[in-house]
């Protein structure tokens, strides 16, 4: 059935908006007004029997009737009697309302225009192909007839389960008492850790380079102490006491409402400190704290100074009773005082080795070096 028999008759219209062009030319703008309201009156029918025509597709028909209604209004007002029929432009003006309403209000989630159309030529394509093909259409076939490609094919069908999506309050079937959005997801405990996760990071931030360098090593390289010590040239003792320190520091900040100072907490005793003194001929140095690569540098420049002040003084001893510690950077450090010792003719002896720094000491091969 053609349109035009469906609003038959259409005659009645198009004679009746001549008449209101005819007798609203010269009036005043209350007649127009009045005409106006009277000729949308008047085509009232038009606007029903074309919403009925989208009854059935999920939404109420008294919506449906509004919505032409409002498209009927449209017409009326953009009509211009010399570009033709006025029932064609009001047609064409209705339907693109209702249209206009499914893409809108239709879809129970909302996607682009772009994939609304093409959902609806797939559907479309599918149906033809299947009465053609005489079975269920691949997405291949649908691609060729369409002269598109393949994803977007399964992305219009994808995006077509958003037109009338299964309500999350449903039975669930096979459970007994369960709706399907009980079903749906779980508990995320790491939301919990969101707060503690921020906090962290923040004071991870405070803590010096070092500390930091490590932890990230440790929990976020998975990292052994074994192979953080190799990686920073320290030793495994020493990764132990650094890590175990900066989460000392980490634990007490968070469960305090003022981070406290980050000071080296239980690092009094490990703190490097050179103290020279010169008796007759002999340098006498002590030096007490661990001996790493962050403070190799320091050490060496005070053991040249003091070396350098004792004029001609011919023996320098170098007392590592108070070095708990000793990495491959202090080993450096004696290599480069023997050397600067016997450029300027003076004895160097190294007293005092604790176990760990004699094992060290004894491993480099440097034992009768500097002993």
């Amino acid at each position: 059935m053609s349109i035009t028999d469906a609003l038959e008759p259409l005659e009645d219209l198009d004679l009746a908006a001549d008449a209101r062009t005819r007798a609203c030319a010269g009036a005043d703008i209350h007649t127009r007004e009045r005409l106006r309201a009277e000729f949308v009156e008047q085509a009232l029918p038009l606007a029903r029997r074309l919403a009925r025509r989208y009854r059935g597709r999920g939404e109420p028909m008294e919506d449906l009737e509004q919505v032409a209604r409002l498209g009927l209004v449209k017409a009326v007002n953009r009509y211009d009697p010399e570009r033709g029929s006025f029932t064609a432009y009001a047609i064409v003006t209705i339907t693109g309302e209702l249209k206009r309403h499914f893409r809108n209000h239709g879809w129970g989630i909302h996607v682009p225009r772009r994939l609304q159309d093409l959902s609806l030529e797939v559907g479309r394509a599918r149906g033809a192909l299947t009465a053609t093909l005489s079975r269920r259409p691949t997405d291949e076939d649908i691609a060729e007839r369409l002269g598109i490609d393949v994803a977007e094919v399964r992305e219009a069908e994808m995006s077509g389960a958003a037109y009338a999506p299964e309500s999350l309050n449903a039975q669930a079937d096979g459970y007994d008492g369960l709706e399907v959005g009980d079903l749906v997801g779980a508990p995320d405990p790491g939301l919990d850790l969101v707060d503690d996760r921020v906090t962290v990071e923040r004071l991870i931030c405070r803590l010096p380079e070092r500390e930091r360098r490590i932890l990230g090593l440790r929990f976020y390289g998975n990292l052994s102490q074994a192979d953080i010590a190799e990686k920073l040239g320290v030793s495994q003792m020493h990764v132990s006491r650094l890590l175990a320190r900066a989460l000392t520091w980490l634990r007490q900040a968070m469960l305090s409402d003022s981070p406290p100072p980050w000071t080296g907490a239980d690092d009094t005793g490990h703190r490097l400190a050179v103290a020279t003194t010169y008796q007759g001929e002999v340098i006498e140095t002590l030096v007490t704290g661990e001996i790493d690569q962050d403070n190799a540098g320091r050490l060496r420049d005070d053991l040249l100074a003091a070396l350098r002040d004792g004029g001609r003084m011919r023996r320098m001893r170098l007392d590592l009773t108070g070095v708990p510690l000793l990495d491959a950077a202090g080993i450096g450090v004696l290599v480069a005082m023997h050397e600067a010792a016997r450029v300027r003719n003076v004895e160097i002896r190294v007293v005092g080795l604790q176990p760990y720094v004699e094992k060290v000491v004894a491993a480099s091969g440097l034992r009768d070096l500097i002993g």
